[in-house]
C-alpha cells in the first residue's frame, strides 16, 4: 500500500516577530514494513533547512527564520510505502514474561521501563488501574496488553479540547475523557508498571469509513509499542481498540510525547501566536523510479552512422544539450 501525507503546520502572531526558531519531526521513519520514498519541507518564509538523526532514529529538521514575519507556514509532504505486516498470534507463550531478563533486553529497553515526563505513576492511575482490575497482567504477554488496550479505549471518552498538549495524565484519569496522547501515555505508564518495555509513537492513522476509528482524520495521531522479547515491538492504539497495522504509518519514537513533538520552537517579539494544523493521508500510487523519468533524447546510432567522422558526433552532441 502506498500513501500520500501533506501535513501543514501555520503559526500566526498577533503582531510581527522579529525571529523563529523551529525544530521539527516530521519525516516518516523507514524500517520495518514501512519504506519512506520521498519527503520533502518548505517554509515561507523560505529558510535553510538543517537535519540530523536523534538517539532513537527520528530524523530532526531545524531552521532560522532571521527576519520580520507575522506567520510561519509549515509543509511537508510524503509517500509512503507500508507492506504487509507478518500476523501474530492469537496468544503467546505463557514464558515470555520470564524473557524479560538482562538476556533478553538491552539498554534501550531499559530507559523505556521506567517513568518519564508524561507516561507515569500515580495515585490516580494506581486507582483506575484498580477500578478496572489491570494492576497486575492477566494471561500471557500479548492478551493481557490487548485487554489493557480494550480497557482503555472503553474507560474513556475521545474529545478533543478537554486536555492539552501539556496536560498529565490526571487530567484525562479525572474526566473521563481526553485524546490520542492521554491515552497512550495511560497505556505506557501500566505497561511499564507490570515490567513491560514500551514507548510513545507519533504519525499518522489513515480513516476509511468502515472502520468507524474514534481518532480525528486531519491531524497527527499517536499510539503505543510494547516489546515482546520473542516478537520484537508490537504496536497497540487504545483510542480505536485495534492493534497498529499498515493503516498507521509511523514518524518518531520516544519516552513520550516530550521526545516527539512534531514542531518545537521559539519566537522573539511582543505576540501572542495562534496554531493551525492540517493533516491529509490519501491512499496513491507507487511513485515512479528514476529510471522512469528518463526518455532518450539522442538515439544510438546505427553502425553506419558510427563510421562517421567524429567532428559529427561532437556537433551532434552539444546541439542536443543546447535544446
Amino acid at each position: 500500500m502506498f500513501y500520500s501525507i501533506r501535513h501543514i503546520t501555520r503559526f500566526r502572531y498577533s503582531n510581527p516577530v522579529r525571529e523563529s526558531v523551529m525544530e521539527l519531526k516530521m519525516q516518516p521513519r523507514s524500517e520495518g514494513a514501512q519504506a519512506l520514498r520521498s519527503f520533502q519541507i518548505a517554509t515561507n518564509p523560505r529558510a535553510q533547512l538543517y537535519a540530523y538523526t536523534d538517539h532513537f532514529g527520528n530524523a530532526v529538521y531545524h531552521f532560522n527564520v532571521l527576519r520580520e514575519h507575522s506567520e510561519l507556514r509549515i509543509e511537508a509532504q510524503s509517500v509512503i510505502e507500508v507492506k504487509e505486516m507478518i500476523a501474530l498470534p492469537a496468544a503467546v507463550d505463557p514464558l515470555e514474561w520470564q524473557r524479560y531478563n538482562s538476556l533478553n533486553l538491552k539498554a534501550e529497553h531499559y530507559d523505556l521501563m521506567g517513568p518519564s515526563e508524561f507516561a507515569r505513576s500515580s495515585p490516580e492511575l494506581a486507582k483506575f488501574a484498580k477500578e478496572h482490575d489491570i494492576e497486575k497482567p492477566q494471561g500471557d504477554t500479548l492478551t493481557a496488553l490487548k485487554r489493557l488496550n480494550a480497557a482503555i479505549y472503553e474507560a474513556f471518552d475521545y474529545e478533543p479540547g478537554v486536555t492539552q498538549v501539556h496536560s498529565p495524565i490526571e487530567h484525562a484519569l479525572g474526566s473521563g475523557r481526553g485524546v490520542c496522547q492521554d491515552f497512550a501515555h495511560i497505556m505506557i505508564a501500566i505497561a511499564r508498571s507490570w515490567g513491560v518495555p514500551a514507548r510513545y509513537v507519533s504519525g499518522y492513522l489513515y480513516h476509511r469509513r468502515q472502520d468507524h476509528d474514534r481518532s480525528s482524520e486531519d491531524a497527527t495521531h499517536a499510539w503505543v509499542e510494547t516489546y515482546l522479547p520473542s516478537y520484537g515491538w508490537i504496536g497497540f492504539d487504545p483510542t480505536n481498540n485495534i492493534m497498529a497495522g499498515e493503516r498507521h504509518i509511523r514518524v518518531a519514537i520516544g519516552r513520550d510525547y516530550a521526545d516527539v513533538p512534531p514542531t518545537r520552537g521559539i519566537f522573539k517579539g511582543d505576540a501572542e501566536s495562534e496554531l493551525a494544523v492540517a493533516v491529509t493521508v490519501e491512499p496513491t500510487t507507487a511513485p515512479l523510479r528514476h529510471e522512469e523519468f528518463l526518455r532518450v533524447a539522442r538515439p544510438m546510432p546505427s553502425s553506419d552512422e558510427r563510421n562517421r567522422p567524429a567532428e559529427l558526433h561532437y556537433f551532434q552532441q552539444q546541439q542536443q544539450q543546447q535544446q
